[in-house]
């Protein structure tokens, strides 16, 4: 989810990734040993770096000047994200002229003043200091059962704003822009060499996007059908780099258990608050359950059904974080079991009654996935697949 330290996501500079991150780089190239642009030097006004468009790894990168809008670029490091590796930064410094920036600046702030009073709204209606009072636990089980819909809604919100600035902050600088062919993913980077154009008119025919630094994908966190993709919707810079750093070299072979791993390392990051681990330690009996119930139940149903399904399997998702994030903003651990009781404890006895029905129907295990599932459930209703450059690792 987002950060615990007042910020709204977690603070680049403790993302310390190990030097196997740097691709085509040694610790003894950086001045200090870190994966980080904020623990580099920065460069000083009238500082010129050599401009090329071919770099060492093939890539190539067309932007604005290197220290064009310098000063916005020193905000893009601010706590709320996003992560980025020293590749990124490496590759900043060496740009050459004039990729857009304004363009997609404006198209990635859009929806931002809309979420911004989407989030004031919905938290002046519905605080969340209400859940501490007694007299909320008075009210009856319906109402309180609602009432952690609006308070992620505004959880949610909140980082939207939040995110979309950070993202924007990178674009306004030109940091992170590739040309398309390189098929960048949020937080790692490029995926494909791309050589510089042989002329200036293929530069100036060159497309770029800003994929590398995206950190968040609303649609996609809204109506994506299942618990598991949400996750990679949300904070994606970051989730690149826990599943690179964490669920890769998790002690265990299990899809759950690594998710478990992950998860645990994941609210320890966050924070010592219980509410984190409460939490974040929710999702591995949900991805569970999800699996369980895909390979057992759904494999065996038409397409009709499927489909049907999807949505009841859409909403099931949005009242599991729902649930989740009540202890993510609660904090304590007398708040968090004081209402997680009080609507006693759904998601949880559902989770468990959907992983007890997924075996007995068959369904594979927390160590196994069902295949077939997996390819089928991962957009929502009526939304087009997501490519497969675009998919991240798993």
């Amino acid at each position: 989810m987002g950060s615990g330290r007042g910020g709204c996501g977690p603070d680049p500079a403790h993302l310390w990734a190990p030097h196997s991150t740097l691709a085509g780089h040694h610790p003894w190239h950086l001045d200090h040993h870190g994966d980080l642009a904020q623990v580099l030097p920065r460069p000083g006004p009238g500082l010129d770096l050599p401009l090329s468009p071919v770099l060492p790894n093939g890539h190539c990168i067309w932007a604005s000047g290197p220290y064009a809008l310098h000063q916005c670029r020193a905000a893009a490091a601010h706590p709320q994200g996003p992560f980025y590796r020293y590749r990124t930064y490496h590759d900043w410094l060496h740009q050459g002229p004039a990729v857009p920036s304004l363009e997609p600046l404006l198209l990635r702030a859009r929806p931002a003043p809309f979420f911004g009073l989407l989030f004031l709204l919905s938290s002046w209606l519905f605080p969340l200091e209400a859940v501490r009072e007694d007299a909320f636990y008075s009210r009856s089980v319906a109402f309180r059962l609602f009432y952690m819909v609006p308070v992620f809604f505004a959880f949610r919100m909140r980082f939207y704003v939040a995110w979309i600035a950070a993202e924007c902050d990178c674009i306004a600088a030109g940091f992170g822009a590739y040309p398309v062919g390189a098929k960048s993913r949020a937080g790692g980077g490029p995926t494909q060499p791309c050589p510089a154009p042989d002329s200036p008119e293929a530069a100036a025919a060159t497309k770029y996007d800003y994929e590398t630094i995206r950190n968040i994908d609303c649609h996609g966190t809204d109506f994506c059908v299942r618990v598991r993709d949400g996750m990679r919707y949300w904070n994606m810079t970051v989730q690149w780099w826990l599943a690179q750093y964490i669920y890769k070299s998790a002690p265990a072979r299990s899809y759950v258990l690594r998710s478990a791993w992950t998860m645990l390392l994941s609210a320890y990051w966050h924070g010592i608050h219980p509410g984190y681990y409460l939490s974040f330690l929710t999702i591995p009996l949900c991805l569970a359950a999800e699996g369980c119930l895909e390979s057992g139940l759904r494999n065996r149903l038409n397409p009709k059904a499927q489909q049907a399904w999807d949505w009841a399997h859409w909403f099931l998702k949005m009242r599991a974080y729902d649930y989740m994030c009540m202890g993510f903003v609660l904090l304590s651990l007398q708040d968090t079991l004081r209402y997680w009781a009080s609507i006693y404890f759904c998601i949880h006895l559902l989770a468990l009654a959907g992983l007890g029905l997924g075996l007995a129907l068959g369904g594979g295990g927390p160590g196994r996935r069902g295949g077939g599932a997996r390819a089928e459930a991962k957009t929502p209703p009526n939304k087009p697949p997501t490519p497969p450059d675009k998919l991240r690792e798993e």
